[in-house]
């Protein structure tokens, strides 16, 4: 019955002239801003300098999260996009955001080129995290950011916002642990992601209240 209810739904939506663009258009972005993350990751990890001391991660030992890191990061990606695909107005506020978030995050990257602390652990290789982790993208923490974004996104709903950040909470804390960032790109990413959110309110109004309301009661039109 749920899986029906959301495919009617969707037939409601596709049907309103400027849905569909806005998805597509929020599609393409994701793509770009990906791309643009390989490629200011890839920039920062081969001009990568000498590390540098931190309070936290000099006066603690090392702990092995590559689970956290790795399958978590994986659990926690498809488990975002089941929850964005299964209510059609959340789709274009949602990718344009977080297109936006990646893309900024690259462009930070990009600026500072500090070396991995020394006794970063080894995190286990594969397809999805040789695509978005590279050891010289350090500043700001994405795996911090990200879950904090979507609790800010999804703030009305008690559940999911708690939820997302304490798995803002957990990532922050195991890339530390792990040593896998600075503790200035954990903390920083609360503060910076705060800024992103209400950049996103601003250029992506139509995509906001149609987040926001969904289909106006009146006319059945969607707010785009």
């Amino acid at each position: 019955m749920r899986i029906r209810a959301i495919f009617k739904k969707y037939q409601q939506y596709y049907r309103e002239d400027g849905f569909i663009s806005s998805v597509i258009m929020g599609v393409l972005f994701l793509a770009l801003s990906l791309l643009i993350n390989y490629a200011s990751g890839q920039y920062a990890t081969n001009r990568a300098s000498n590390a540098v001391t931190d309070i936290i991660l000099s006066n603690i030992p090392v702990f092995n999260v590559s689970i956290i890191f790795v399958q978590g990061s994986i659990a926690f990606w498809i488990a975002t996009c089941v929850l964005i695909i299964s209510e059609p107005r959340w789709i274009p506020f949602s990718l344009k955001s977080i297109s936006l978030f990646v893309l900024i995050r690259s462009f930070f990257v990009i600026l500072t080129h500090i070396g991995p602390f020394p006794s970063q652990i080894e995190l286990q290789s594969n397809f999805f995290i040789d695509k978005i982790a590279f050891g010289g993208d350090l500043f700001f923490s994405g795996h911090t950011g990200l879950p904090f974004l979507l609790a800010l996104i999804f703030w009305d709903n008690l559940r999911l916002r708690f939820a997302f950040i304490a798995l803002s909470i957990m990532f922050g804390t195991s890339v530390i642990l792990g040593h896998i960032h600075y503790s200035i790109d954990v903390f920083s990413a609360f503060f910076i992601t705060y800024s992103i959110y209400h950049i996103c309110r601003v250029a992506f109004p139509k995509d906001l209240k149609l987040f926001e309301h969904g289909m106006v009661e009146s006319g059945k039109t969607i707010i785009i």
